[in-house]
């Protein structure tokens, strides 16, 4: 089987790739890996995760997402937050998810098989999980990325596939599968309040393990990882909304895999806007970019946020996360800037992380939001050459605030 590379524009050793940067490299690599048991119809190895497709919809493709041989530390090609925490690097990302194999069948959104209750297994269990796979074909390599989901590697249709151990399901998992009665977003929130993170959480809903009896199906992976970043938001602002607001305006600044925010909180009362915008090399200042935007009030949105899709609803859950941890809430405007050094989406579990890590650096604190503004022109000239401006001129959340009247006003 020929399996094609991809060729670099210029090959610099003393360059990214080098310095083992590069994800064309890293791509390349697990090619090479993968390369000899692409040859087999049948292996035996450590399941890591489900992946539900959309196409076809309500007739999609479920595959099981396990490296083509077993390997003690498998639980590592799919642990986004550890990930984040350890600082990786795209190709070393790359390198896994591309050496994941999809072992994929089709089936009906409500129907039940038993490779559907293997899948929820899969999906419910804390570690890999040890299957034997036997498949249709041999596998086909390619690299599938997507800006909701980290990429997936090679693919094939499944033909069988037996688990060989007792899956390892914690009780409180196993609990809220068993309770039929039980919605599908107060089972998540129970889950998020007990420890279990955000990429585990949208797994056991893809699969239709949780919520009412009659209301169990399965859910698109890209979907179910915006819902469960949804339902987990939506509770969370209930909670910040009973806290004071902020004493004074707080900007916080971090990045991870080259996607930069700037987090501005205002003394008021929750709303929440979220602007994204590419920012290339050696802009012209003078010049305004291309950008994303959507916003909600104090009342919340009651539509998709069609514009920054499943990033809106990763960067508010962050920025919540903190507002709770302060135990106060505010009008937070979040500016998000896109550099070259992000050479290929890996999925919106980057836009979380990336603003946790902004949230948990130091803040800078101001005692007027007009020092705070001034404060975002000078960083993000400094740091991208870009004229902020074109962003705070057009922020419904900035002119609300200006238009609102103060209850002060009338005492």
């Amino acid at each position: 089987m020929q399996i094609p590379f991809r060729q670099h524009k210029g090959y610099d050793p003393l360059g990214d790739c080098g310095k083992g940067k590069c994800p064309v490299c890293a791509r390349n690599n697990a090619i090479f890996k993968v390369k000899n048991t692409l040859e087999k119809e049948e292996f035996t190895s450590d399941a890591v995760s489900p992946f539900v497709g959309r196409f076809g919809y309500p007739n999609i493709n479920v595959g099981i997402l396990a490296p083509p041989q077993q390997n003690e530390e498998a639980w590592l090609y799919d642990a986004p937050k550890y990930w984040s925490a350890e600082n990786y690097e795209i190709p070393k990302i790359v390198d896994f998810r591309s050496s994941l194999l999809n072992s994929r069948y089709n089936i009906n959104i409500k129907k039940r098989i038993k490779l559907l209750e293997l899948s929820q297994d899969i999906a419910m269990s804390s570690k890999p999980v040890d299957v034997d796979i036997q498949l249709h074909e041999k596998p086909r390599f390619r690299l599938n990325l997507g800006s909701h989901m980290a990429p997936t590697g090679p693919n094939a249709k499944l033909k069988k596939a037996i688990i060989t151990e007792n899956p390892k399901i914690h009780t409180k998992v196993y609990k809220v599968f068993e309770d039929i009665d039980l919605k599908a977003n107060e089972a998540v929130n129970y889950l998020y309040q007990n420890k279990f993170d955000e990429n585990f959480l949208s797994k056991i809903l893809s699969v239709g393990t949780l919520g009412l009896k009659k209301d169990r199906k399965l859910v698109p992976t890209r979907w179910s990882i915006t819902a469960t970043d949804d339902i987990i938001g939506k509770n969370l602002i209930n909670e910040v909304k009973d806290f004071s607001e902020i004493s004074s305006c707080s900007a916080f600044f971090g990045n991870y895999l080259g996607n930069y925010y700037l987090i501005l909180m205002f003394s008021e009362v929750w709303s929440y806007e979220l602007f994204e915008t590419y920012v290339p090399q050696n802009w012209n200042f003078n010049k305004p970019l291309r950008c994303t935007t959507d916003y909600e009030s104090y009342s919340g949105r009651k539509s998709y946020a069609d514009a920054t899709a499943g990033g809106y609803y990763t960067v508010r859950l962050a920025i919540l996360e903190k507002l709770k941890e302060m135990k106060k809430q505010a009008s937070v405007l979040a500016l998000r800037f896109i550099t070259d050094e992000y050479t290929m989406p890996l999925g919106v579990w980057v836009t979380r992380e990336a603003t946790r890590k902004a949230m948990n650096n130091n803040p800078i604190e101001f005692s007027s939001k007009e020092l705070m503004t001034d404060y975002a022109r000078k960083l993000i000239k400094r740091r991208f050459n870009y004229n902020v401006d074109y962003l705070l001129n057009s922020s419904k959340l900035l002119k609300n605030i200006k238009q609102q009247t103060k209850l002060e006003k009338f005492i």
